[in-house]
Protein backbone atom coordinates (compact mmCIF):
# COMPACT_ATOMS: atom_id res chain seq x y z
CA UNK A 1 0.00 0.00 0.00
CA UNK A 2 1.46 3.46 -0.82
CA UNK A 3 1.10 5.96 1.18
CA UNK A 4 0.29 9.73 -0.25
CA UNK A 5 2.15 13.10 0.89
CA UNK A 6 0.41 16.09 1.03
CA UNK A 7 3.26 18.72 0.45
CA UNK A 8 1.92 22.50 1.82
CA UNK A 9 3.03 25.36 -0.17
CA UNK A 10 5.92 26.99 1.47
CA UNK A 11 5.48 30.46 3.63
CA UNK A 12 8.85 32.20 3.76
CA UNK A 13 9.26 34.44 6.36
CA UNK A 14 8.76 37.82 4.78
CA UNK A 15 8.09 39.96 7.76
CA UNK A 16 11.71 38.24 9.18
CA UNK A 17 13.44 39.12 5.51
CA UNK A 18 11.86 43.14 5.59
CA UNK A 19 13.25 43.41 9.43
CA UNK A 20 16.54 41.75 8.69
CA UNK A 21 17.59 44.75 5.81
CA UNK A 22 15.41 47.34 8.44
CA UNK A 23 18.09 46.24 10.52
CA UNK A 24 20.92 46.56 8.52
CA UNK A 25 19.18 49.97 7.45
CA UNK A 26 19.45 51.24 11.06
CA UNK A 27 23.33 50.29 11.29
CA UNK A 28 23.74 52.43 8.18
CA UNK A 29 21.92 55.34 9.49
CA UNK A 30 23.94 55.13 12.77
CA UNK A 31 26.65 54.57 11.29
CA UNK A 32 26.15 57.92 9.31
CA UNK A 33 25.31 60.00 12.04
CA UNK A 34 28.28 58.54 13.76
CA UNK A 35 30.10 59.64 10.70
CA UNK A 36 29.11 63.04 10.46
CA UNK A 37 29.53 63.62 14.45
CA UNK A 38 33.08 63.23 13.83
CA UNK A 39 34.34 59.74 13.24
CA UNK A 40 35.33 59.69 9.64
CA UNK A 41 36.19 55.71 9.75
CA UNK A 42 32.39 54.85 10.05
CA UNK A 43 31.87 55.69 6.32
CA UNK A 44 33.48 52.50 6.28
CA UNK A 45 30.29 51.27 7.92
CA UNK A 46 28.06 53.24 6.02
CA UNK A 47 29.40 51.38 2.96
CA UNK A 48 29.29 47.82 4.68
CA UNK A 49 25.84 48.50 5.80
CA UNK A 50 24.63 49.29 2.17
CA UNK A 51 26.11 46.07 1.01
CA UNK A 52 24.22 43.85 3.80
CA UNK A 53 20.86 45.79 3.25
CA UNK A 54 21.32 44.77 -0.41
CA UNK A 55 21.58 41.47 0.12
CA UNK A 56 18.61 41.56 3.04
CA UNK A 57 16.54 43.21 -0.10
CA UNK A 58 17.48 40.24 -2.41
CA UNK A 59 16.19 38.23 0.04
CA UNK A 60 12.98 39.50 1.06
CA UNK A 61 12.38 39.48 -2.79
CA UNK A 62 13.14 35.83 -3.65
CA UNK A 63 10.83 35.30 -0.65
CA UNK A 64 8.15 36.81 -1.99
CA UNK A 65 8.52 34.96 -4.79
CA UNK A 66 7.81 32.00 -3.07
CA UNK A 67 5.54 32.72 -0.51
CA UNK A 68 1.83 31.07 -1.02
CA UNK A 69 0.19 34.04 0.99
CA UNK A 70 1.81 37.14 3.35
CA UNK A 71 0.99 38.98 6.45
CA UNK A 72 0.32 42.07 3.99
CA UNK A 73 0.21 42.65 0.37
CA UNK A 74 3.09 41.38 -1.58
CA UNK A 75 2.88 44.98 -2.97
CA UNK A 76 3.27 46.93 0.04
CA UNK A 77 6.06 44.33 0.82
CA UNK A 78 7.93 45.24 -1.91
CA UNK A 79 7.26 49.05 -1.29
CA UNK A 80 8.72 49.24 2.15
CA UNK A 81 11.88 47.44 0.92
CA UNK A 82 12.48 49.96 -2.05
CA UNK A 83 11.69 52.48 -0.15
CA UNK A 84 14.35 51.28 2.94
CA UNK A 85 16.68 50.82 0.18
CA UNK A 86 16.40 54.16 -1.06
CA UNK A 87 17.35 55.29 2.50
CA UNK A 88 20.50 53.51 2.77
CA UNK A 89 21.30 54.59 -0.40
CA UNK A 90 20.89 58.35 0.57
CA UNK A 91 23.07 57.55 2.83
CA UNK A 92 26.16 56.07 0.68
CA UNK A 93 26.05 58.93 -1.38
CA UNK A 94 26.00 61.57 0.87
CA UNK A 95 29.67 60.14 2.42
CA UNK A 96 30.39 59.89 -1.20
CA UNK A 97 29.58 63.34 -2.05
CA UNK A 98 31.35 64.19 0.79
CA UNK A 99 34.55 63.01 -0.09
CA UNK A 100 34.70 63.26 -3.26
CA UNK A 101 33.82 67.78 -2.68
CA UNK A 102 36.37 67.20 0.14
CA UNK A 103 34.25 68.33 2.65
CA UNK A 104 33.84 67.43 6.28
CA UNK A 105 30.76 67.53 8.09
CA UNK A 106 29.07 70.13 10.08
CA UNK A 107 27.04 70.79 12.81
CA UNK A 108 23.55 70.95 10.23
CA UNK A 109 24.90 67.36 8.80
CA UNK A 110 25.35 66.53 12.36
CA UNK A 111 22.05 67.55 13.52
CA UNK A 112 20.27 66.06 10.00
CA UNK A 113 21.77 62.68 10.58
CA UNK A 114 21.02 62.36 13.94
CA UNK A 115 17.37 62.77 12.80
CA UNK A 116 17.22 60.63 9.87
CA UNK A 117 18.60 57.92 12.00
CA UNK A 118 16.32 58.91 14.50
CA UNK A 119 13.44 58.42 11.93
CA UNK A 120 15.01 54.99 10.92
CA UNK A 121 14.93 53.35 14.00
CA UNK A 122 11.09 54.26 14.36
CA UNK A 123 11.31 52.75 10.80
CA UNK A 124 12.30 49.81 12.96
CA UNK A 125 9.25 49.65 15.72
CA UNK A 126 6.79 50.28 13.11
CA UNK A 127 7.87 46.77 10.77
CA UNK A 128 8.53 45.51 14.57
CA UNK A 129 4.60 45.40 15.08
CA UNK A 130 3.12 45.24 11.32
CA UNK A 131 1.07 42.36 11.75
CA UNK A 132 0.05 42.66 15.15
CA UNK A 133 -2.99 44.68 14.67
CA UNK A 134 -1.89 47.68 13.24
CA UNK A 135 -1.81 50.61 16.04
CA UNK A 136 1.43 50.13 17.04
CA UNK A 137 3.18 50.63 13.41
CA UNK A 138 1.23 53.73 12.48
CA UNK A 139 2.07 55.15 15.89
CA UNK A 140 5.98 53.81 15.21
CA UNK A 141 5.34 55.43 11.50
CA UNK A 142 3.44 58.50 13.24
CA UNK A 143 6.99 59.22 15.26
CA UNK A 144 8.94 58.26 12.14
CA UNK A 145 7.48 60.76 10.51
CA UNK A 146 8.17 63.64 13.37
CA UNK A 147 11.53 62.79 12.71
CA UNK A 148 11.50 63.95 8.96
CA UNK A 149 9.67 66.63 9.89
CA UNK A 150 12.35 68.14 12.02
CA UNK A 151 15.01 67.10 9.07
CA UNK A 152 12.84 69.72 7.45
CA UNK A 153 13.22 72.26 9.63
CA UNK A 154 16.89 71.37 9.96
CA UNK A 155 17.23 71.94 6.52
CA UNK A 156 15.92 75.22 6.19
CA UNK A 157 17.63 76.63 8.58
CA UNK A 158 21.03 75.57 7.35
CA UNK A 159 20.09 76.49 3.52
CA UNK A 160 19.28 79.97 5.18
CA UNK A 161 22.43 80.30 6.85
CA UNK A 162 24.42 79.87 3.70
CA UNK A 163 23.37 83.32 2.97
CA UNK A 164 25.91 84.51 4.96
CA UNK A 165 28.69 82.38 3.54
CA UNK A 166 30.68 84.52 0.82
CA UNK A 167 32.83 81.55 -0.06
CA UNK A 168 30.79 80.32 -3.25
CA UNK A 169 32.54 76.97 -3.47
CA UNK A 170 31.82 76.50 -0.34
CA UNK A 171 27.78 77.14 -0.56
CA UNK A 172 27.66 75.64 -3.25
CA UNK A 173 28.95 72.07 -1.63
CA UNK A 174 26.95 72.35 1.54
CA UNK A 175 23.68 72.73 -0.89
CA UNK A 176 24.47 70.03 -2.61
CA UNK A 177 25.22 67.73 0.73
CA UNK A 178 22.49 69.08 2.85
CA UNK A 179 19.67 68.36 -0.34
CA UNK A 180 21.06 64.93 -0.32
CA UNK A 181 20.17 64.32 3.57
CA UNK A 182 16.65 65.84 2.79
CA UNK A 183 16.56 63.37 -0.48
CA UNK A 184 16.80 60.97 1.90
CA UNK A 185 14.37 61.84 4.66
CA UNK A 186 11.81 61.90 1.67
CA UNK A 187 12.45 58.33 0.91
CA UNK A 188 12.26 57.59 4.99
CA UNK A 189 8.77 59.24 4.38
CA UNK A 190 7.19 57.85 1.63
CA UNK A 191 7.89 54.25 3.65
CA UNK A 192 6.31 55.92 6.90
CA UNK A 193 3.49 56.65 5.09
CA UNK A 194 3.09 52.71 3.17
CA UNK A 195 3.15 51.76 6.95
CA UNK A 196 0.02 53.95 7.36
CA UNK A 197 -1.76 52.61 3.99
CA UNK A 198 -0.82 48.76 4.32
CA UNK A 199 -2.20 48.55 7.72
CA UNK A 200 -5.33 50.58 6.18
CA UNK A 201 -5.68 47.87 3.62
CA UNK A 202 -5.25 44.94 6.40
CA UNK A 203 -7.68 46.38 9.08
Amino acid sequence: MTTKRWFLPRSPDVLGALRAQTAATVDGLDALAAWAAGDLSAAARVRECEHIADDRKRDLRAALSEAFSTPLEPEDLFQLSTGLDHVMNGAKYIVREAEVMGRAPDRPMVELAAALAEGTRHLSDAFAALGDGGLRATGAADAALDSQRRVERIYRAAMSDLLGVDDPDEVSARRELYRRLAAASEALKDVAERVWYSVLKES
